[in-house]
């Protein structure tokens, strides 16, 4: 039976020697009241005994001074107890009764009888304090003391040693698919840990702390891993909320820990996973915003602390470098930042080959096409498909996961889940949605913004309908037409609505979002809008400079009226291929994107060449446009945006 984790090393030796001193000094109190303190006569032994069983008999009959003084100069008394607040009187009638004392006065003028040299009566001392143990006398401190001890313990264990991985992750770089650019910036930092005394002997000053940034699912916690196993490096893995604790202190000394068990175990390498989980330091409105403060100038102490020769390094993750303390990141602290991108062709395909090898595969599978399927996803995208398409597979009753489970796989990662039993939908709801998409489909195909996969009106996910669009090329580089093109693309559903149906619907309340972030990017980050301005509201904002951002939402709106009517005139050029797309989606459902090609190149007219002028490449990202089924439209609330005329009122509706 394996130990708990708190019974385990010398904190736990610890803690049983602290608990078998704590059973011992109980024990010894226990026999210590046990044993008799006094040996009074016989007489006193008889009440003192009676005493204990009860004091009714006493408590039941008060007496006062004058009593008292009355049976002393009689004889009557013939036994008495001294108590801690009071007098117990045994009478020779056999009559009980007591005195209160809380002063102490009755039983010093008892004494002062005694004192003259003659013996009155059986005289004994009873639950005064010389007669009680000495658990007795520190039970009225008990609850305090239990408190301490509790605090104590949960202190300890909340401030326990992190867990050490002392023989690395056994993850190497091999492992690690992609990220070439991030594996080749850790060479330096491998040797470093390998041998640290080489960089001391020349003087060179090793990094103290390397950052890791890039979208999730990117690999960063693999590649952290794999450089413990490659630096032969102990390692503690945390996380930035670790630090954060309701009480005062414990994060400061949560942190102390973290570096003191790194320094023992050095070689060694901090992990931080989500490290703006810290936070950055701001101003002390509150009693929380003191307590961060104090973890960060803690974190921040301790970086500089250790000695560049010390074998420890401090590895961050984060999604956003952004949020870190600007004193966190300096030089010095965190020496590097290396950004860990999405993975390439060749990386996806060998990212494909690596997990289906850990389901029962087909051995005829496309890889290569599944690459080239799957651009702009993540490492822990193409887990996930990998997984799925094994879960179709099994759904179906599959004794091998094929190629169509991986496809289907893929179109659930882009566009989501196909529901079932969806309600069925009106003829002139689907008649809308196939316009819709119609729309979608021929105005990407036609300004190349990608590669038309598959247009359909059957349901997936929150959609009532999808066009599925994939980018043909990594990129990282766009033009202004590439964007506007896109925009054209999330506003050719809404379009086609307008050229059949003279009014638009909720279906484009999702593509009107998208188009309204990438119009909002072109006018107040790119320098990209209709009126040439080059300044940029993130600069502004990061001046703290106070401004009105009317102008910049009438210029985004303005860019996305002026390609609402390219877009619309477009469509108008398009309209025969709009009107076979449409029938052959409110008959098959499903239309490959070859179809929709074949469709544009059917067409008797030549196109005109303003169109054709901002014909640009595919974006790197994936391309969703769906007409998506709002319940409450009226939930969004919009700033206030000052309408601009027009100068042209674009081609009328048909």
């Amino acid at each position: 039976m394996k130990k708990p984790r708190l019974l385990q090393g010398r904190r736990g030796l610890a803690l049983s020697i602290l608990a078998l001193l704590i059973l011992a000094a109980l024990a010894f109190w226990l026999a210590r009241a046990a044993s008799p303190e006094q040996t009074p006569t016989a007489g006193a032994a008889a009440m003192l005994a009676e005493l204990q069983d009860s004091r009714e008999p006493w408590e039941a009959n008060r007496g006062d001074l004058s009593r008292l003084m009355s049976d002393l100069r009689s004889d009557a008394i013939a036994s008495a107890a001294l108590g801690a607040d009071a007098i117990y009187i045994s009478t020779t009638d056999a009559q009980r009764y007591w005195v209160p004392d809380q002063s102490g006065r009755v039983a010093t003028l008892l004494l002062e009888q005694y004192a003259g040299g003659k013996a009155l009566f059986p005289l004994a001392m009873f639950q005064t304090d010389a007669d009680k143990p000495l658990y007795q006398r520190l039970l009225p401190y008990s609850p305090i003391a239990l408190l301490l001890i509790g605090a104590a313990l949960f202190f300890a264990m909340k401030t326990r040693s992190f867990a050490v991985q002392r023989k690395g992750s056994g993850i190497t770089f091999a492992d690690v698919i992609g990220a070439s650019e991030a594996k080749q910036a850790l060479s330096d930092v491998t040797a470093y840990l390998r041998d640290p005394a080489a960089y001391a002997r020349l003087g060179a000053r090793p990094p103290k702390g390397v950052l890791l940034t890039g979208e999730p699912g990117t690999g960063k916690t693999q590649l952290a891993k794999a450089l413990a196993s490659e630096s032969n490096a102990s390692f503690i893995q945390v996380t930035g909320s670790d630090f954060s604790s309701m009480y005062f202190g414990v994060g400061i000394q949560k942190v102390k820990a973290l570096f003191r068990t790194a320094r023992k175990q050095a070689p060694c390498i901090i992990f931080i996973d989500e490290i703006d989980g810290i936070g950055k330091r701001a101003e002390q409105q509150r009693s929380s915003d003191a307590e961060s403060n104090r973890i960060i100038n803690q974190f921040l102490a301790e970086m500089d602390g250790f000695d560049g020769a010390s074998g420890v390094l401090v590895l961050g993750a984060t999604n956003f470098p952004n949020s870190l303390d600007p004193a966190l990141v300096r030089e010095g602290r965190f020496d590097r930042s290396i950004a860990v991108g999405l993975p390439g062709l060749d990386d996806r395909e060998a990212l494909f080959r690596l997990y289906a090898g850990k389901i029962s595969a087909a051995t005829d599978l496309d890889f290569a096409q599944l690459a080239r399927n799957t651009v702009g996803l993540t490492p822990a995208a193409i887990a996930y498909i990998v997984n799925h398409a094994a879960l179709l597979a099994a759904r179906a009753g599959a004794r091998q996961v094929d190629m169509h489970h991986f496809v289907d796989a893929v179109e659930t990662c882009r566009i989501g889940e196909q529901p079932s039993g969806v309600t069925p939908m009106s003829p002139a709801d689907r008649k809308r949605i196939a316009v819709h998409e119609a729309g979608h489909a021929l105005v990407a195909a036609e300004l190349k913004v990608g590669r038309v996969e598959k247009v359909t009106i059957l349901p997936r996910g929150q959609a009532l309908g999808v066009t599925l669009v994939t980018p043909v090329e990594d990129k990282r580089l766009h033009m202004e037409s590439e964007l506007r093109s896109r925009i054209q693309m999330l506003l050719a559903g809404r379009c086609a609505e307008q050229l059949y149906f003279r009014e638009v619907s909720s279906g484009a309340g999702q593509d009107l979002q998208e188009a309204s972030k990438i119009a909002l990017s072109m006018v107040g980050a790119l320098g990209m809008g209709p009126k040439g301005s080059l300044l940029s509201l993130q600069a502004v904002r990061d001046a703290h400079i106070e401004f009105d951002s009317g102008d910049s939402i009438r210029a985004a709106d303005q860019l996305l009226q002026q390609l609402d009517r390219d877009c619309l005139a477009l469509l108008q050029r398009l309209r025969p291929a709009l009107d076979e797309i449409a029938e052959r989606l409110l008959a098959e459902e499903t239309v490959p994107g070859e179809e929709v090609l074949a469709a544009i190149a059917r067409l008797p007219a030549p196109h005109d060449a303003s169109v054709s002028s901002i014909l640009g490449h595919a974006l790197s990202s994936v391309e969703r446009v769906a007409a998506s089924a709002l319940d409450a439209p009226d939930s969004f609330e919009l700033a206030p945006v000052v309408a601009v005329e027009p100068e042209d009122d674009g081609p009328r509706m048909l």
